[in-house]
């Protein structure tokens, strides 16, 4: 996503999985090159088998699939028609935009960026170099704000999301809640943009505006529910990270400071002036960080709720309240 408002950073806890898998990586065989010519007027079954060995020897996490989809985004063929026509032969083109797509992901380069554009939510986000890309266990921030949203009953909700980015969060809140208005925030002027035309292209402009600051500094309030997913990568750990991560994200949406803490810090500080009377605030965690996060908003005045655990297990969205 954005500078200050990423969609599922790799939280710093988690570093220590991927630094074994950097290791890991460091030690395997160079990855092979893909050519044009290996790809030039074979069947396109055979080309995609040849794109997953050579991802696959690479270690990258899904060969196959990287290979389905980038073969779908070289022919501009959807899942069913690639499906229809394996014995397809490539042309001396499609074989050259082939390995093109091909050689950007065996450089690491993922797919989401390769493509500009990621589904969250079911719904498809264009992407840009100012925005993160957003991940699956972002999904539980969104179900942790549906849930304390429609415990408020059909009202004329005001949604603000700190750090929108592409504007994942704010735009499958809006979804899913007809009667709800919202507004998003970024200091990366690329991002709000970006933003801006996902708002436009899901039928959502109306009802959503973007404004560019740091978090919630320009916002007056209230807000009924106030969403961020922070960066909150330890500033020492991104080195560890993967490298579609670490390579390809920007930089200020994954560093969290020193301790990975330091956009909570500077939320808190605008939490209470920014939300209405029972209003709810949810945030994004990483792994062993809600302890943490609770204490810096309650010594802001915020009163735990709720959280809510991704599929992994990992309390990954903690949710807040003003009290009374």
């Amino acid at each position: 996503m954005s500078a200050h408002g990423p969609q599922g950073e790799p939280a710093a806890a988690d570093v220590s999985s991927q630094r074994a898998e950097r290791t890991a990586s460091a030690q395997a065989p160079a990855c092979p090159m893909v050519r044009t010519d290996d790809l030039r007027g074979i069947s396109l079954e055979h080309a995609r088998r040849h794109l997953a060995r050579a991802f696959r020897r690479c270690q990258l996490d899904a060969p196959e699939l990287d290979a389905r989809i980038l073969a779908g985004q070289a022919l501009g063929l959807d899942h069913a028609a690639l499906a229809a026509q394996p014995e397809r032969h490539l042309t001396l083109a499609e074989a050259h935009a082939l390995a093109a797509l091909a050689t950007r992901r065996l450089a690491r380069e993922p797919v989401a960026r390769i493509l500009g554009r990621k589904e969250f939510w079911g719904l498809s986000f264009r992407l840009n170099a100012e925005t993160l890309v957003p991940r699956p266990e972002t999904e539980t921030l969104v179900e942790a704000a549906l849930a304390a949203a429609q415990a408020r009953g059909r009202v004329s909700l005001r949604i603000a999301d700190l750090g929108t980015g592409c504007g994942a969060l704010l735009l499958a809140l809006l979804s899913e809640l007809p009667e709800a208005n919202g507004i998003g925030t970024d200091i990366a002027p690329g991002a709000l943009a970006c933003a801006r035309a996902n708002a436009i292209a899901l039928g959502l402009g109306a009802r959503a505006a973007f404004v560019a600051c740091d978090y919630g500094t320009a916002l007056k309030g209230p807000a009924d529910v106030l969403v961020c997913n922070p960066p909150y990568v330890a500033r020492a750990d991104i080195a560890d990270l993967q490298a579609e991560v670490r390579e390809f994200d920007p930089r200020r949406a994954l560093d969290g400071g020193p301790d990975g803490l330091a956009a909570y810090r500077a939320i808190a500080g605008d939490a209470c002036r920014l939300l209405a009377p029972n209003g709810v605030l949810v945030v994004e965690v990483g792994w062993g960080q809600d302890g943490p996060v609770r204490s810096i908003f309650a010594a802001a005045g915020l009163a735990p709720v709720a959280e809510q655990h991704d599929l992994s297990g990992v309390v990954r969205a903690v949710v807040m309240r003003l009290p009374p």
